[in-house]
C-alpha cells in the first residue's frame, strides 16, 4: 500500500514530505484563532511540532498522509492537505478521512479543493480505498463547501457527537461527508 512518499503535484501545487522549515509556519498557522476557530483551541509551538511528528510517523506506517503544501513557484509552505486513518473512539473508525488546514493567506485560491483531489485520486487509484469521509463541526461552513467542491455528499444519518469533547461544547456536533470509489470515477470522467 506505501506511495513510496512520492510527492503529488497539481497544476499550482506541490503536496511533499515535511521538512524542517515547515516548522514554524505551521505553529504560526496553529496558533492563529480564526484558523483554529472550528477546532477546540489554538496549538501552541510545542502542540504543532508533535503534530508534524505524529504526521511523519504516519507516513512511515502507512506510506501516505497529510501531505505538506507548497504552492509551485511560491510560497513554500501553506499548510496541509491529505489522508489519515478515522481510530476510535470514534464511531467513524476504522475509516480514512481526507481533511485539510490552510494559513488564512492561502484561503480563497481553490489550493483546498485542487490538493484533495489529487489526495483523493491517490486514495481510489493508487490506495484501492473504496471510501474516503470527511468530517467537521457542524458550523464550519468552508470545510464542508470544499468537501461539496471535491464530490463528497453529506451522510446525515452517519453524522455523530465528537467522542473527545464534551457534552455542551459548541463544536461537539459533527457532520459527516463521503465519497466511494465509485462515485469519485463517475465524478472524474464527467468532468474530462
Amino acid at each position: 500500500m506505501s506511495t513510496g512518499f512520492a510527492p503529488l503535484e497539481t497544476p499550482r501545487l506541490i503536496l511533499r514530505r515535511w521538512r524542517d522549515s515547515d516548522r514554524a509556519p505551521f505553529a504560526e498557522l496553529n496558533s492563529d484563532p480564526e484558523v483554529m476557530r472550528h477546532f477546540p483551541a489554538p496549538l501552541d509551538r510545542a502542540g504543532s511540532d508533535a503534530m508534524i511528528a505524529r504526521i511523519k510517523d504516519g507516513f512511515e506506517q502507512r506510506g501516505y498522509g497529510l501531505y505538506a503544501v507548497e504552492v509551485k513557484g511560491g510560497t513554500p509552505f501553506v499548510g496541509y492537505v491529505g489522508l489519515a486513518p478515522v481510530r476510535a473512539p470514534n464511531p467513524l473508525a476504522p475509516a480514512v478521512e481526507i481533511g485539510w488546514r490552510l494559513a488564512r493567506r492561502a484561503w480563497g485560491r481553490g489550493y483546498a479543493s485542487e490538493a484533495a483531489r489529487a489526495c483523493l485520486a491517490l486514495a481510489f487509484d493508487r490506495l484501492g480505498l473504496e471510501e474516503v469521509v470527511s468530517f467537521t463541526a457542524v458550523a464550519n461552513r468552508p470545510s464542508r463547501a470544499v468537501m461539496e467542491r471535491i464530490g463528497l455528499a453529506a451522510d446525515p444519518a452517519r453524522d455523530f457527537d465528537h467522542p473527545a469533547l464534551e457534552v455542551g461544547h459548541p463544536l461537539r456536533r459533527h457532520v459527516l461527508y463521503a465519497i466511494t470509489r465509485d462515485r469519485f470515477a463517475a465524478i472524474t470522467r464527467d468532468a474530462s
